[in-house]
Formats: C-alpha cells, sequence, structure tokens
C-alpha cells in the first residue's frame, strides 16, 4: 500500500511503536488460550499500524540527523525501532497461524494460565464495583496487578481500553498479569474467586514437559524484554551481559523442546497438533532475540540519548528502579508478607542485593535495606512503590529528571 510522509515526533512514534509490540504479543498469546480468530485478525491489523510506524520512523531518523556526531545516538533510536518491529512480526506470523486453523496442543492451553504473568478473564456482574466504573478511576492494575488488554461487549470488541474507559455489566475482561491478582479481579468484577486446581496424578509425557519449558521459555523471553529496557536506561553493563547469557540460555530451551515435542509426535495420532508448539517456541526466542538487540545498543558502547528515557517512561507500562530505604516497611519481609504486588500493580522482575543480581524473585525472596527494585507498571503503582520503599516523592522526580 501507498504511504505518504507526515512530519511526526520520532519520540512519539517510537513509543506508540513500543506499546503495540507488547499489545500484540499479550493478544498473540491471548488468541492461543482462547483459540480465538477475532482476537488473532487484530494482531494483524495492528502490525499495518506497525508498519506504518517503521516507516514514519525511518523518514523522521533521516530527516534528523544533520551533522556526523548525531549518526550514533540515532543508530540507538533505530535499533529500538527494529526491536519493536522484530517483535510485533513475529506475533503477527502467531496470529496468521491461528487464522490458518494451525492447532495448538491441549496441554499448551492448560499450562499458559501457570506463566508468571498470565492471561486471565472474567466478566463483570450487574451492580459490582466495576459496573459503571471507569478504567482511570478504579486504578485496576494498580489494584489488582492485572491490565485489561481486551474488553469483549456484546458483538464489540474494545482492544488495549484507555482511562476514559467505562466498564459495564456484561463485559467480559480478559487482562494479562500474575495469578495472585485473578481473585481480586473476580472480587471487583462481582464473580465467585476461582477454585485451586487438584494436582493431577496422571504421569508427565514428554508433551507436558514440553508445554511446561514452552512456559518457562515465555517467562525468561518476557523478563529479557524488561531487562533489555533498564538497561538502556540506566546504561547498565550488568543487565545488557544478562540479556545476552538468556538470550544463549533460550537456545538452548528451544533445542530441548523441539526435542521433547517430536518425542511426544511418536505417542501422537494427529501429529499436526503439535505444529502449533514448534512455532511457539520460535516466537519465544524471537522476543528474546529482540529484547538482545535493544542490549546490544549498551554491550556496544553507543551512545544513549536522553529521548530513551522518555520513551521508556511515556509508555503504557513504565519501568522503575529504586532503593529500600531504612526504615521502609518493605525492610525485613519477603514479597509475599509485603504484598508489593498486591498493594502497588508493580511487578518486581529484578532486584540488586549486595552487588548481586537476582532475576524473577519468587515470593520468599526477603527485602533488605539498601536493595536495588526494578519493576514495571503503572505510574500511580510506582508512586505506592516509591512510599512502601521509604523515598520521597522528590526521589522520584529525581529518578525521572535524570
Amino acid at each position: 500500500m501507498d504511504r505518504d510522509y507526515q512530519p511526526i515526533n520520532l519520540k512519539d512514534v517510537l513509543v506508540e511503536m513500543k506499546d503495540i509490540s507488547e499489545l500484540m504479543v499479550d493478544l498473540a498469546y491471548s488468541a492461543v488460550l482462547f483459540e480465538s480468530s477475532a482476537i488473532a485478525d487484530e494482531v494483524i491489523e495492528l502490525e499495518e499500524r506497525m508498519n506504518d510506524l517503521v516507516y514514519q520512523a525511518r523518514i523522521t531518523s533521516m530527516m534528523s540527523v544533520r551533522h556526523i556526531d548525531e549518526t550514533e545516538p540515532m543508530s540507538g533510536l533505530l535499533q529500538l525501532a527494529e526491536a519493536s518491529e522484530r517483535i510485533s512480526n513475529h506475533a503477527a506470523d502467531i496470529a496468521k497461524n491461528i487464522m490458518r486453523h494451525v492447532s495448538f496442543p491441549p496441554n499448551l492451553r492448560k499450562a499458559l494460565p501457570d506463566a508468571e504473568e498470565a492471561t486471565h478473564r472474567s466478566v463483570v456482574a450487574p451492580k459490582s464495583k466495576l459496573d459503571g466504573a471507569r478504567l482511570g478511576d478504579i486504578k485496576l492494575q494498580s489494584v489488582t496487578g492485572i491490565r485489561i488488554i481486551l474488553i469483549r461487549r456484546m458483538h464489540h470488541r474494545i482492544y488495549d481500553p484507555d482511562k476514559n474507559t467505562v466498564l459495564r455489566a456484561g463485559d467480559v475482561l480478559v487482562g494479562r498479569g500474575p495469578e495472585y491478582g485473578l481473585g481480586m479481579l473476580c472480587e471487583l468484577a462481582g464473580q465467585p474467586a476461582p477454585n485451586d486446581v487438584e494436582l493431577n496424578t496422571v504421569p508427565i509425557s514428554d508433551l507436558d514437559r514440553a508445554a511446561a519449558l514452552m512456559i518457562e521459555m515465555k517467562n525468561i523471553s518476557e523478563l529479557s524484554v524488561g531487562l533489555a529496557y533498564t538497561a538502556l536506561l540506566h546504561e547498565n553493563m550488568d543487565l545488557a551481559n544478562e540479556v545476552a547469557a538468556l538470550e544463549e540460555e533460550l537456545d538452548e530451551m528451544r533445542l530441548k523442546l523441539d526435542l521433547w515435542t517430536l518425542e511426544a509426535a511418536k505417542r501422537t495420532e494427529d501429529v499436526s497438533s503439535l505444529r502449533g508448539m514448534l512455532y511457539m517456541s520460535s516466537f519465544a526466542e524471537s522476543i528474546s532475540d529482540a529484547a538482545c538487540s535493544i542490549a546490544d545498543v549498551v554491550l556496544r558502547e553507543i551512545e544513549v540519548p536522553p529521548i530513551i528515557k522518555r520513551i521508556v517512561r511515556e509508555s503504557d507500562e513504565v519501568i522503575s528502579w529504586v532503593i529500600v530505604h531504612k526504615g521502609s516497611t518493605l525492610a525485613g519481609k519477603s514479597l509475599a508478607e509485603s504484598h508489593v504486588g498486591t498493594v502497588t500493580g508493580m511487578v518486581i522482575f529484578a532486584l540488586k542485593h549486595q552487588n548481586k543480581w537476582l532475576y524473577r524473585p519468587g515470593r520468599n525472596v526477603v527485602l533488605h535495606e539498601g536493595d536495588l527494585l526494578v519493576s514495571r507498571g503503572r505510574r500511580d503503582g510506582e508512586e505506592k512503590l516509591y512510599g512502601l520503599c521509604g523515598a520521597d516523592t522528590d526521589e522520584l522526580e529525581e529518578y525521572l529528571e535524570e
């Protein structure tokens, strides 16, 4: 299709590209989980918008460079744009496979809700706390940790609803977030809390192991993206190296997953149902590759322009970096005891304790004075996290102005 260049701010283009690529990943996993061609179709439409943004970013970047010393920081911005494009392209590939009726194993769909940040579903009951509420007023993500990515209202679908969206009785909510927030979301929606699934005593098959490994790959790929943006924000070589190490780990995991999937094919009558597992492993690996491309800006010591921080800070989900201060209510408590996720809605995906990094800290990890927390979530949740850490608002403003 023909595209006309429209003068536009490069920062705004890159912010939208980052948001769209992340939304496409969420919707692609949702389409697989719910076997939804409608959601897959939306992913494909978003790819068209991404193609337009890529065109605008390339033209704008070429017109912005006036001197040779401006080319290096611009190359870093283009590398960021390329990473977002690569993520969106692979999300669209998953969507196209769903449209072609490629099968995904039931084992994978059963395992997807067990991911660290899974896709959840609930329905707004009449006269519940969500009935008639505006998303911006109830601050749902800050309260539950779950971000609503899709609302199905009768025969209409609202993708990536904003703070002005008003919820109505009968709305089907599809959200992405940690498992601990689902019960609270159901309570607000006026629905009974989900029952704990009984343990399955059936022996674990090759396909079960493959599905579990696929979920681990999903978790690691999403961790890689968060670490890559954090490394870029703070020009942190340690985190950039960790992203590269995770990318190599995912390569090994994919080889193992492919082997288990092929082993499962020996005992599967419908071998075509396993194709989806191979596509999903490629998807997770591609996300990690894109994260590695972002971290590569730091690894190659390319000049990082100040606009990078503004791009990440103005996206739908912010990345925060805060120290646990002396006298903080978090000091000496585990993540489970402090209820950080429930109180703030922020997901802590890394912390630094005594010069050692810990990634994907579990609920039993104890926080200490001086620990550095790296998290992502909404801006209002970030303010709550700073308060819990004993950091005042001046420190938050200082962080934003760095």
